[in-house]
């Protein structure tokens, strides 16, 4: 996994903010920065977005316990904002990756690269909806209806759908070096 500093000194761009940055509005679509980039540099840029992924789950769990432990009354309209800005980071991190997909399967001609990052992105859809069920379990409003054995199959589904989420970056990234 790349870690922020590696990730901080990369050569490869970051498309997130590039609407302000160069002045095209966010309903155009601006020229996609990765068309012409080697191999190498998109499954980069999708370790890249795993890293900005993976640290958007921890300020969406921060964001959680700040609510759990703000009430009663709980502070839910700051969970809330938490929440918004974490799903904007998603979005963005599944749209660059739905594109990094489009460009390996299509232009690219690498299906096998392809078809690994469409793996990672319905793992990653699938861990957040676990996570926010599991958040959604650990409510205040609904900890008295707590099913400690369907907690505990979500805990666990996490981790595995994690494990899973680093396999196929490791097959990613070996597939990735005997493509080029």
């Amino acid at each position: 996994m790349i870690t922020a500093k590696a990730s901080a000194d990369s050569a490869v761009p970051s498309v997130h903010g590039t609407a302000v940055a160069t002045g095209v509005s966010e309903r155009e679509e601006p020229e996609w920065p990765w068309k012409d980039a080697p191999i190498r540099a998109l499954v980069q840029r999708i370790h890249q977005l795993q890293a900005e992924r993976a640290q958007a789950f921890r300020r969406l769990e921060e964001g959680h316990l700040q609510y759990l432990r703000s009430g009663p009354p709980y502070d839910f309209p700051r969970y809330r904002s938490t929440v918004h800005e974490v799903t904007q980071t998603f979005a963005a991190a599944s749209r660059e990756v739905l594109a990094v997909e489009a460009e390996l399967s299509g232009p690219r001609g690498q299906p096998l690269l392809a078809s690994h990052v469409r793996s990672l992105q319905q793992l990653e859809q699938t861990r957040l909806a676990t996570v926010a069920l599991l958040q959604l379990m650990g409510t205040p409003e609904l900890t008295g209806q707590e099913d400690t054995l369907e907690t505990h199959q979500l805990k666990m589904k996490v981790i595995k759908t994690m494990e899973a989420i680093s396999e196929v970056l490791q097959d990613l990234r070996f597939d990735a070096e005997s493509a080029e």
